[in-house]
């Protein structure tokens, strides 16, 4: 079937779903060619997974974006970009130029900018950070989106709100709640303004938590090379294991066997 098709029948089935989509998100859910960034059954309201991420559902995203309320003109910073098909939503909705997006991945990282050039959003700028320290160069921003779950929103993004920014992510555990907040007063960093019901994403990365990154507690690197051995290992348990200790250190620490 047409993917045109197929796209007009997501939009319609989120419309039905949520009680009414924004306007201006359906049609910019209309536009961006989500096959572009999804390659299984693009348009189908399910989540999937791409190198080490959740990829979000349609609805899911609809959610985010819709409690993100974006006004024209706004500069937005997305951290967690994901295959960055939120990115071109938004691209869609402001302004490619105006879409800022981070992800502690570096492998998500290409893959975002290439999916976007593909999809004809390579104006937006995709950069490869830790998330909770958004980015700074490119502040102040009037909104915030954080595709991942946190206890509390990083004050390294509070601090990058513009006047009347919003910011929006699902907070709390184990159970998160989307929320959007605005910086608050020097007593209370930050207020809840509005609240969007039940919403879990995976948690918020720091540094050495990414997929293919490097994990610096010892006991952790160990038990990820371990988890990775036997039948599926090129040639199981008789070869070493990595000397984590000489390749962090450029070869000064032991062999171990």
């Amino acid at each position: 079937m047409d993917q045109a098709v197929l796209r007009e029948d997501m939009v319609d089935g989120l419309d039905h779903a949520l009680g009414g989509l924004d306007e201006e998100l359906g049609v910019a859910m209309r536009t961006v060619p989500r096959h572009a960034f999804v390659e299984d059954r693009p348009y189908d309201n399910r989540r999937g997974d791409h190198a080490g991420t959740d990829v979000l559902a349609p609805r899911t995203v609809a959610r985010l974006l819709e409690a993100l309320a974006v006004e024209d003109e706004n500069d937005v910073l997305v951290v967690g970009v994901g295959v960055g098909y939120t990115a071109a939503l938004l691209a869609e909705l402001v302004g490619e130029r105006r879409v800022h997006a981070v992800d502690i991945s570096r492998r998500l990282v290409v893959d975002a900018r290439r999916n976007l050039g593909r999809a004809g959003y390579d104006g937006v700028l995709v950069d490869r950070r830790d998330g909770a320290n958004g980015l700074p160069e490119y502040a102040p921003f009037d909104r915030v989106l954080v595709e991942a779950t946190a206890v509390r929103p990083p004050s390294a993004l509070l601090e990058q709100l513009g006047a009347d920014g919003r910011l929006v992510m699902p907070m709390g555990t184990p159970e998160g709640s989307l929320v959007a907040v605005e910086a608050g007063d020097p007593d209370e960093d930050y207020t809840v303004v509005e609240e969007f019901g039940p919403l879990t994403l995976a948690p918020l990365l720091v540094e050495g938590e990414q997929a293919g990154g490097v994990t610096r507690n010892r006991t952790e690197r160990e038990d990820r090379e371990f988890a990775e051995q036997g039948y599926f290992a090129p040639t199981g348990w008789e070869q070493d294991w990595i000397d984590w200790d000489e390749r962090l250190d450029g070869g000064r620490g032991h062999h171990r066997r």
